[in-house]
């Protein structure tokens, strides 16, 4: 039924739940109605109802509009992209600037006995070059700050953020879902910046203290990939949902990059004693940041109160989870979604795509400086370089995912498909490739450190933003399983790495954990190629019992649209 009042242009469009009794409907039951008011006529009968849906428009929902039609530069989709993007270099920016900052806490010289009995662990092979490094060993010392905390205590805290992490996940993915991604964006973010400003003064009082405020940043920053997920299942028109969320959390590898050349650039020149102006500074940051979040940014297109409407009505009308009823209560398809095969191959990519993610961030450092006898942490441009080709991945294969959909060259599931599997296939060969480069060829090494992270970026293109393709309407839940099951290899692949590192760091050794890395990473690009799916699946439709009236709109539209133009009322059945 559509109605349109005399003295507005505003269409307001009804759907009809069908009964049990198919095909039949009864015409009494049809009348305008108001929010979750009910014909009593119908109320209590195993018949028709009414129900009126959220989307109202300023133009017949049926009427397609030309996305070419619809601004994007200056669009408020690509304003939030662009707010995001900056949000998500603090996030990662918060995550790693105690990876750089330790080095600068941390006494070394208090320590250095137990790094040397450390130190003759390691391989005798190429060691002729190790004299070539012993300067960076002490202008390390120069650095020490007044911590004394031993190896196992700076692992603990560095690895304390991914317990927090992973207790972030799932709750952020159901409350974004119920209460909106926005304020779980605000809220998580204030906290992550008063907590990173209050990390100085809680590192000279314990490391305990420290080790707490990680975990809390871990559970707070973790909550921000689930909401921004929910909000993008609201804002991201289909053709157009690839690049701008591989823009957005393309901010976290630019927050990687910015983070460790200016973090050792505040540890040695920096105020408050060098080191604590890196929490000062990056905390600051992400605080301004959030207040902005808040200021500008709306949790749907309908709400917005600078969007244009072309822009909103396109936004609105191409998500096909539009019509739904006012009732606010969401039901969440638990046992469908892990009975779901594409949900599967989804968290499956997730939980193998880390594993080689976590390698290469957290020990292909120490692979460089014992094996290749190259301290890559000593020039903040060299260990930047990967990142930085990451990112450029990242959007590049965003952009090339939606041609392909665009041109209808391939299928959504199909460019999933080919995105995710090249990310994995040939970062695996190049880790491969890593384990027979000795101490002689630093060069080659780099190159397929940067090839290794870098090609990785085109799976965000694949499995990441897979989520929203199957079940825009949780698409933060899905998002919190698959991303908290792969916060697990965060600390696993570490304990994996020394257990079969422990007996000398050879190359023989490192061979081996760029094996299994490669390895997880071929049997991850296997199941998704297998498993996944581009297409809306049907727990995470509207109510099957709700659909568009359309039989008579093809053959009345003129008629209606006509009707709007001269001001009058009219009611069709």
């Amino acid at each position: 039924m559509l109605w349109t009042g005399p003295k507005t242009n505003v269409w307001q469009l009804y759907v009809l739940i069908h009964s049990d009794r198919a095909g039949y409907h009864d015409a009494s039951c049809a009348s305008r109605l108001h929010h979750t008011d009910i014909n009593p006529t119908c109320r209590g009968r195993n018949r028709t109802i009414m129900a009126k849906a959220v989307y109202t428009t300023t133009r017949d929902p049926r009427i397609n509009i030309d996305p070419k039609d619809v601004p994007f530069w200056f669009s408020s989709r690509l304003g939030l992209a662009i707010i995001a993007f900056l949000g998500f270099i603090n996030v990662y920016a918060l995550r790693v600037n105690l990876s750089v900052a330790i080095v600068c806490m941390v006494n070394h010289t208090a320590i250095r006995s137990s790094d040397k009995d450390d130190n003759n662990l390691t391989s005798t092979e190429c060691s002729a070059s190790a004299s070539d490094n012993s300067s960076a060993g002490e202008s390390e010392n120069v650095l020490g700050g007044t911590l004394v905390w031993e190896k196992t205590i700076q692992g603990t805290v560095l690895g304390s953020f991914f317990w927090g992490y992973l207790l972030g996940q799932i709750p952020a993915g159901w409350v974004a879902t119920k209460f909106g991604g926005k304020w779980i964006m605000a809220v998580t973010m204030l906290v992550s910046a008063l907590g990173t400003l209050f990390t100085p003064v809680l590192a000279n009082a314990h490391y305990w203290a420290v080790i707490f405020l990680r975990v809390v940043l871990g559970i707070a920053t973790g909550m921000t990939f689930p909401a921004m997920h929910t909000m993008w299942g609201k804002w991201a028109p289909p053709l157009e949902r690839t690049k701008l969320m591989t823009f957005t959390y393309a901010g976290a590898q630019v927050g990687i990059v910015l983070t460790f050349p200016l973090s050792g650039l505040l540890c040695k020149y920096g105020f408050a004693g060098g080191w604590p102006s890196i929490f000062y500074v990056t905390g600051g940051i992400c605080f301004m940041w959030s207040i902005l979040w808040m200021v500008l940014v709306s949790e749907d297109p309908q709400s917005h109160p600078r969007i244009s409407d072309i822009e909103r009505d396109y936004i609105v009308g191409s998500l096909e989870t539009r019509v739904e009823t006012e009732e606010k209560k969401v039901h969440v398809p638990w046992l469908s979604i892990f009975l779901s095969l594409p949900v599967w191959a989804i968290v499956v990519a997730n939980v193998t795509s880390d594993w080689g993610a976590y390698t290469l961030l957290t020990n292909i450092p120490t692979y460089i400086n014992e094996v290749l006898k190259f301290d890559i942490t000593s020039n903040g441009l060299v260990s930047a370089l990967p990142y930085i080709a990451f990112w450029l991945v990242i959007n590049i294969g965003g952009w090339a995912a939606d041609f392909f959909r665009n041109r209808q060259l391939l299928s959504t599931g199909m460019t999933r498909k080919l995105f995710n599997t090249f990310g994995k296939v040939v970062p695996a060969v190049m880790l491969i490739g890593l384990g027979y480069v000795d101490c002689s060829q630093p060069a080659v090494a780099i190159v397929l450190l940067i090839l290794a992270v870098s090609l990785t970026g085109t799976q965000y293109s694949g499995y990441l933003v897979n989520h929203v393709d199957i079940a825009p309407k949780f698409a933060g839940i899905l998002f919190g399983i698959s991303n908290s099951l792969a916060a697990v290899t965060g600390f696993i692949s570490p304990v994996v790495v020394g257990i079969i590192t422990e007996n000398g760091q050879t190359r023989a050794e490192w061979q081996i954990v760029f094996y299994v890395a490669a390895a997880i990473y071929f049997f991850g690009a296997v199941f998704y190629a297998v498993f996944s799916s581009g297409e809306l699946q049907s727990w995470a439709q509207s109510d099957p019992g709700i659909e568009l009236t359309t039989s008579a709109a093809q053959g009345e539209k003129k008629q209606m649209l006509q009707s709007r133009h001269n001001g009058t009322h009219t009611a069709q059945v």
